[in-house]
């Protein structure tokens, strides 16, 4: 929040009981489950190196679609992060990761799908705060390499 608010980057602070599942907090937070940005940790490996780690967002109604964040990517095989290494490389708990980076070791990369809506939503490293911005002040701010690497998701509602 820092970085916004010495930027001058508009956003809004929303305060609610705390929730990591997206749609959850989406409904607390009111507003569509497409606008929720869904942040998780991958691994990606590619013969021969040692495995890198990337943040990928996508909207709430989205799931990530392996197969493309490897290609996108460069690698052999996409698999999620477990919790130890999402945690410990984002510094934020399961379910409150931000959709930016503060570690070396750690891309960053999100659906153009994400940028659609007017404002986007997400947990802000913590589980009862959310933080609402505009998806091109975001893109400004976190500079992800878009790629599309979302796929519906049959079971999200909203």
């Amino acid at each position: 929040m820092t970085m916004m608010s010495s930027s001058g980057t508009p956003f809004r602070l929303i305060d609610h009981r705390p929730e990591g599942r997206t749609a959850e907090a989406s409904a607390l937070r009111g507003h569509a489950l497409r606008q929720a940005a869904k942040c998780v940790v991958v691994r990606t490996r590619t013969a021969g190196s040692p495995p890198r780690h990337t943040v990928v967002v996508v909207p709430g109604d989205r799931r990530v679609d392996l197969e493309a964040v490897a290609h996108h990517l460069g690698g052999d095989r996409t698999a999620f992060a477990d919790r130890r290494t999402a945690e410990r490389l984002t510094r934020c708990r399961s379910g409150s990761i931000v959709p930016f980076t503060f570690h070396p070791e750690l891309g960053l990369l999100a659906d153009p799908t994400l940028l659609e809506p007017a404002e986007i939503y997400f947990n802000a490293a913590r589980l009862d705060r959310s933080l609402a911005i505009a998806p091109a002040d975001w893109a400004g701010l976190a500079h992800p390499l878009i790629r599309p690497v979302a796929q519906h998701d049959p079971v999200a509602v909203g």
